[in-house]
């Protein structure tokens, strides 16, 4: 049963901690955090043992090293990861762990956090390691929720925590529509600064939740919903620290002085950009990413759809008219249970059992702005109204050939519904109300299956028709949403569960290995993972006997010969540890992670630290 309702302190503001929420969003956090916290009974995982180091490693060895660490940054810039596991949420993430475990909290766990100040300080880092062969892990912010987090694939690497200290937004240039930033800049961050200076016909682009850091988002190549939504075609320049040390700059920032860096991405010779997204083969310090121009105005929409199986005629609609732009932005098509988890309350307060799921789900959308409804497309269209207007004429015309369609009018809907959530998402507003559909269950948590397949109606019946199977096998909700880009489609299903029972997480850990596997199988690759899954993921692109992979460590081995940098990140491992029994496929490991490896105390038999 969900603990008794508690007085819950506000969220930290932006003003003043760099990954704070919004003071205009304050109240808005503090219901959403409250009803998680209310929607909760775990409390802080208290250690089995007090610290993880990397497997094989000399506890003693592992104190000098730190030690030397601590003598170089200062001690209060490295902390040991030695204290009880704290979920915490959201805003108030943890940055030792994944707070969406799936395994037991300790074996996906870092040893300690090091917060480097400047690109120098990064670099002092990489040598550090080098040196005494010791795994990091570096993060932006930590709020990669639904794919792991901050929690390292090597157990007991020490965790780089960039956003912490290095959260400059360097250049905002209101005349080429530019940015640049370091990693702990925020959706947030971002938008507030250009509010403040004034930039009206600057736009950001948003992913649903705004406290993510803008290039690590970019980097694991995620999304958001304006006409810019591809997040890593948008940007245009990057530092890099090479696993070794060395610092380079990619596209234009290789020419001393060059004056265009942010505005084109490309240089003289070979492009690299690609590969140090969704990698372990350096550490991006800083990023450009464009900004959309004020459209002039924008007017959000939502249609509905009666059946389930008017999915096929459906997409067949959507893809001409969005490969056209007429349909403009990356938009989603949600089906209704989804509209109906948004409103933030368990399951047991809609569905109470004496129906079918469908039926009841049918029954309570009646209630919703939405309506009785399987699918609800929310767009948005961009421009001055004399512009709009001719778009939104085909888009209805289109929409309403499909018997029982039905465009919802927006003045009927209540300012606290999530369509205008959607409204300000898509029109560059980060937003928080997105995660409200994680207390679907008790200790909710989610881990994403995210597979990519054309916008054709057969291939969107086919994939969703295997995920009902698997969450039917596993007795698991399914909570579909196709995004719609400009010639594919992602299907996000967040799988979400009660991460303080075992056998929740035992079904969500075998419905997604399953998913995995039977997407491949019909030519459906995912485009982004949970740490836990990126080796069968990886193993899914094998054309060729693995030669993309063959490539991967080619690369890997020759920039990051000890292997120091995030080893096992998106499948990716060095030489040293790559077929010693690190990869972690379908068959190699069970929901409670007995595959992996078991840590050392650095701590003596008094309980004292060596350090």
């Amino acid at each position: 049963m969900p603990s008794p309702k508690v007085s819950v302190a506000n969220p930290p503001v932006l003003e003043e901690y760099y990954s704070g929420i919004p003071s205009r969003l304050l109240s808005k956090a503090a219901e959403v955090k409250g009803r998680l916290i209310d929607n909760q009974t775990v409390i802080p995982h208290e250690r089995k043992q007090a610290l993880a180091i990397p497997k094989g490693y000399d506890p003693d060895k592992f104190v000098h090293a730190i030690s030397k660490l601590i003598e170089a940054l200062g001690k209060g810039n490295v902390k040991l990861n030695d204290e009880a596991l704290n979920d915490g949420w959201y805003i108030e993430h943890p940055n030792t762990h994944d707070a969406f475990n799936i395994f037991d909290p300790e074996e996906t766990v870092s040893s300690a956090a090091v917060y480097p100040g400047s690109v120098e300080e990064v670099q002092l880092i990489v040598r550090w390691a080098n040196e005494f062969n010791i795994p990091i892990y570096p993060i932006s912010i930590g709020r990669n929720f639904g794919y792991g987090g901050a929690a390292p694939r090597v157990r007991g690497s020490v965790l780089v925590d960039l956003g912490r200290r290095m959260n400059k937004i360097l250049d905002i240039n209101a005349d080429d529509c530019t940015c640049l930033v370091e990693p702990g800049v925020t959706y947030y961050a971002l938008y507030e600064e250009i509010k403040k200076r004034g930039y009206d016909h600057l736009w950001i682009d948003v992913p649903d939740l705004g406290g993510g850091s803008v290039m690590g988002n970019a980097l694991d190549r995620g999304v958001g919903y304006t006409p810019y939504g591809d997040h890593f075609a948008m940007h245009s320049g990057m530092e890099v620290v090479l696993p070794q040390g060395e610092v380079v700059r990619t596209g234009m920032g290789a020419l001393p002085g060059n004056n265009t860096w942010q505005a084109f991405p490309y240089g003289f010779g070979p492009y690299y950009d690609g590969i140090f997204s969704q990698s372990n083969f350096g550490i991006v310090t800083k990023m450009g990413m464009t900004l959309m121009p004020n459209p002039g105005g924008h007017e959000s929409f939502m249609y509905t759809f009666q059946r389930e199986e008017d999915l096929p005629q459906l997409i067949e609609t959507i893809r001409p008219l969005r490969i056209a732009n007429i349909l403009e932005n990356v938009a989603q098509l949600r089906h209704v249970v989804l509209e109906i988890a948004a409103l933030g309350k368990p399951r047991s307060a809609w569905i109470k059992g004496d129906g079918s799921f469908e039926e009841e789900v049918r029954q309570t959308a009646k209630n919703l702005p939405c309506g009785d409804c399987t699918w609800i497309y929310y767009g948005t269209c961009y421009g001055p109204k004399e512009l709009r207007d001719p778009k939104l004429k085909v888009i209805h015309e289109a929409f309403t050939k499909i018997p029982g369609a039905r465009k919802i009018d927006p003045k009927t809907i209540p300012q606290e519904s999530y369509f205008w959530s959607r409204d300000r998402i898509c029109s560059g507003i980060p937003d928080i109300q997105e995660l409200n559909w994680v207390n679907w269950t008790p200790n909710g948590a989610h881990i994403a299956f995210s597979p990519i397949c054309p916008t054709r109606g057969a291939d969107a019946t086919r994939i969703f028709e295997f995920a009902k199977k698997w969450h039917k096998k596993y007795q698991i909700d399914l909570l579909p949403a196709f995004v719609v880009g400009l010639r594919e489609m992602h299907l996000i299903v967040n799988v979400v569960f009660d991460r303080a029972s075992e056998t929740s997480r035992h079904n969500a850990y075998n419905c997604i290995r399953g998913l995995i596997q039977e997407a491949a199988d019909l030519g459906y690759g995912e485009y982004r993972t949970h740490l836990v899954f990126q080796d069968q993921v990886a193993k899914t692109y094998g054309w060729n006997h693995d030669a993309l992979m063959r490539m991967h460590n080619s690369v890997k081995d020759a920039l990051d010969p000890k292997g120091i940098l995030a080893p096992g990140r998106c499948g990716i491992w060095p030489a040293v540890y790559r077929n010693k029994g690190w990869e972690l496929t379908r068959e190699d490991t069970d929901v409670n992670g007995k595959h992996l490896s078991e840590g050392q105390s650095i701590y003596d038999d008094s309980g004292s630290s060596k350090l």
